[in-house]
């Protein structure tokens, strides 16, 4: 499977926010990629129901919702109803991760666990068989715009040599400080989903920089 790349709505003009969507729809991505944040798990407050319902409306491509937010739990069914089709929750936020993808699963979207930079994959070694892919920050989440931490790669290989043995069909997906420069390293190294934000939208031809995301030289 060649790598998927979901450009990241946090970092679009909220302005021109269907204007950006449409740009996506017909750009060579493959996801949009959806980040809420609650300001209490994370230190920042982006978007909630109506906005996802918004986004959902227009958009031509699956929304990958990440949730950043304290007990995701209460809210499952809301994204659902919100337009969520794949939807990825913290390991440091559910002390029932079992139950909590499985909940996911049950309302037909796929299910995705999330681990921040200093935390190591290992960790999700007992829900690897359990959920569809895996999220792996490589900045500390709760703000766009910051720079890639390098100890992301070998977290990335880590994580796909476990792919190995516990989910072959697993999808790795990366986010934080993505762009032309390091794309192809992160694919090579076994990442399956490039999230990419202000490499995108802050460029003057956003559409370009997809298609170089989607085809790294």
């Amino acid at each position: 499977m060649k790598h998927l790349v979901a450009p990241s709505l946090l970092a679009a003009n909220f302005l021109h926010l269907e204007k950006d969507i449409r740009m996506v729809n017909q750009s060579k991505a493959d996801l949009f990629h959806v980040d809420v944040m609650d300001g209490d798990f994370v230190p920042n407050i982006s978007f909630g129901f109506s906005i996802v319902r918004q986004i959902k409306s227009v958009a031509e491509k699956a929304l990958d919702v990440h949730l950043m937010i304290s007990k995701p739990e209460r809210y499952l069914e809301d994204f659902k109803a919100s337009g969520a089709d794949w939807l990825s929750v913290h390991y440091e936020t559910c002390p029932h991760l079992h139950r909590t993808i499985q909940q996911i699963r049950k309302l037909d979207m796929k299910p995705g666990v999330v681990i921040n930079p200093h935390n190591n994959v290992e960790l999700l070694a007992g829900i690897l068989p359990e959920v569809d892919y895996v999220l792996l920050m490589s900045v500390n989440p709760g703000y766009g715009g910051q720079q890639f931490i390098p100890s992301t790669y070998e977290r990335i290989r880590t994580l796909a040599g476990m792919k190995k043995q516990l989910n072959p069909e697993l999808l790795i997906e990366v986010d934080g400080g993505v762009d032309e420069a390091n794309a192809k390293s992160l694919v090579e190294a076994g990442a399956d989903i490039l999230v990419a934000g202000s490499s995108v939208f802050r460029s003057s031809q956003p559409a370009e920089v997809i298609a170089r995301l989607k085809d790294p030289s």
